[in-house]
């Protein structure tokens, strides 16, 4: 009998069920696709900061930056002495390396690796030095073949008549010319691949770090970076004035991602290179599931009271770009959107619902009269509306999914850059010399550049709407919510008539 009415009601009223289902199916399909997207903004975020802090990496500690005190604030200086440099055909070469802890980081005793470690669920922590290594050289004239008239030497500021004006230089006529090359050097133990940024990176030519590279100056470099500035497997790179072998390359696993530094050499080396034994910039923690983050980061806040601890949810505001604007869009006007066309459609069930209910006074109010109970009517119409948006949530799962198949299929780009602490050295315009120009940007500043300034790892990251069970779920619970709350507004107003009402419908 149930069945029989059902499916007479709704085909005898087509126009109210085609109404109530399309804006059901509009709403669930906005709801399906919106939750998509944000899906698959996250995961770009996620493979965004993987390529900086690494496969697993759930919580970063590190120290904020100290503020110069006294005048001291970060500079640069290359001092040379008279004798250094070497002469040739009248032009003084002078050339020097130097690696310092990046500008805008702060470095901490690595004792607190051992802190972390013993937080109750870390399933893993590495510590890492971020580093960057400048490199100046100049060419300028032999200034001892600039003599005066009484013998003294024609330098500036001295007495310039008679004087012989100062011969050779990289021109021949006494001209100068220097140059200032920075790239990013990163410290990381060899024997921690767990956790960490090279977690993330798959191998192009060569080989990682090893265990056994502790000690020694071996150097694994951005396959990026390398194709910059020229260099292969084999070959070898100047850090600090001293010879390393590069030994391997690596790539982001994002596609056209650069990796979380240019160089990798092993901790202990950095450490040593620097003056920085026994100190650390930053450390990746794993925790041993999701659910323990919360309580990871509170636990290593408590053990490290002036450490900065940051979990992935913290480290996703430092994304910026269009990816950073699709998540603002998505996070807010999608939201939005989405409740505000779910809130019409429940409405435009419950308006047409109580309509059908007051046109069908006379029906209601006959079957009361034979005998159909309240409970009875209120399930009777509380069914035909729930069988309603039943059939716009098919309708609107099928539009949901086609318009992820769309939004997949143009795959749009979006261009994304994770900010890092890793700090810059003096490079030109445009970029310090031999450097990529993303990582470049972060990196290298002009000269009296602002100090402090962050690196960005810039990426461009494909979006992909994924497709999940859940939101196939609630899209159908959805649906039947709406036909529920429609159904039993009408149902109750259906409840409410009387068989006298009926009798005077029929008079």
């Amino acid at each position: 009998m149930f069945g029989t009415y059902l499916r007479r009601e709704l085909v005898g009223r087509r126009k109210q069920t085609i109404i109530i289902a399309i804006g059901m199916a509009l709403a669930i399909a906005l709801v399906i696709i919106v939750n998509s997207v944000a899906a698959g903004v996250k995961m770009a975020q996620a493979s965004v900061l993987e390529s900086v802090y690494g496969v697993g990496t759930d919580i970063t500690v590190s120290q904020a930056a100290k503020a110069p005190t006294d005048g001291g604030g970060p500079g640069q200086n290359f001092d040379f002495g008279s004798g250094d440099g070497s002469t040739s055909d009248g032009t003084t070469t002078v050339n020097q390396s130097r690696l310092e802890a990046a500008r805008g980081t702060s470095t901490f005793d690595a004792t607190a690796l051992g802190t972390i470690t013993d937080v109750a669920n870390v399933e893993a922590a590495a510590a890492t030095l971020s580093l960057t290594n400048t490199t100046f050289t100049g060419e300028l004239p032999d200034f001892s073949q600039a003599q005066g008239s009484d013998g003294s030497a024609g330098v500036p500021g001295g007495d310039a008549s008679g004087a012989t004006p100062p011969q050779g230089g990289p021109d021949g006529a006494g001209g100068s010319s220097f140059g200032v090359d920075s790239f990013t050097v990163l410290g990381l133990d060899p024997s921690g691949d767990a956790v960490g940024p090279l977690s993330s990176v798959t191998l192009s030519d060569g080989r990682s770090l090893a265990a056994d590279d502790a000690g020694t100056d071996v150097a694994v470099l951005d396959a990026s970076y390398a194709t910059e500035a020229g260099i292969a497997t084999g070959d070898t790179i100047d850090i600090a004035g001293t010879t390393f072998s590069v030994v391997g390359t690596v790539t982001a696993s994002g596609a056209d991602a650069t990796t979380a530094s240019n160089v990798y050499i092993p901790l202990d080396v950095a450490q040593t290179l620097t003056g920085l034994d026994g100190q650390v910039s930053d450390v990746y923690v794993q925790a041993a599931s999701s659910t323990d983050i919360t309580q990871v980061q509170t636990d290593i806040e408590a053990a490290l009271p002036d450490a900065t601890v940051s979990t992935q949810e913290d480290l996703a505001s430092t994304v910026s770009g269009s990816l950073a604007s699709a998540s603002t869009l998505v996070s807010n006007l999608g939201t939005w959107l989405s409740l505000i066309v779910l809130a019409a459609a429940f409405l435009i069930a419950i308006l047409f619902t109580i309509s059908g209910v007051t046109r069908r006074t006379r029906e209601f109010g006959t079957l009361k009269a034979i005998g159909w109970s309240d409970r009875r009517i209120v399930g009777q119409v509380a069914g035909e509306s729930v069988v309603q948006s039943l059939i716009g949530g098919a309708v609107g799962v099928a539009v949901g999914l086609l318009g992820i198949l769309v939004v997949n299929l143009v795959a749009p780009t979006l261009s994304a850059a994770a900010t890092t602490s890793a700090g810059g050295g003096l490079g030109g315009p445009g970029g310090a010399a031999g450097m990529p120009s993303d990582a470049a940007a972060g990196a290298a500043g002009g000269f009296g550049g602002a100090p402090g300034a962050a690196a960005a790892t810039t990426t461009d990251i494909v979006l992909q709407a994924p497709v999940t069970a859940w939101i196939i779920v609630i899209a159908v619970g959805i649906a039947i919510l709406g036909g529920l709350l429609a159904g039993a507004i009408g149902g109750w107003r259906a409840s409410r008539l009387r068989p006298a009402e009926a009798l005077r419908s029929v008079a």
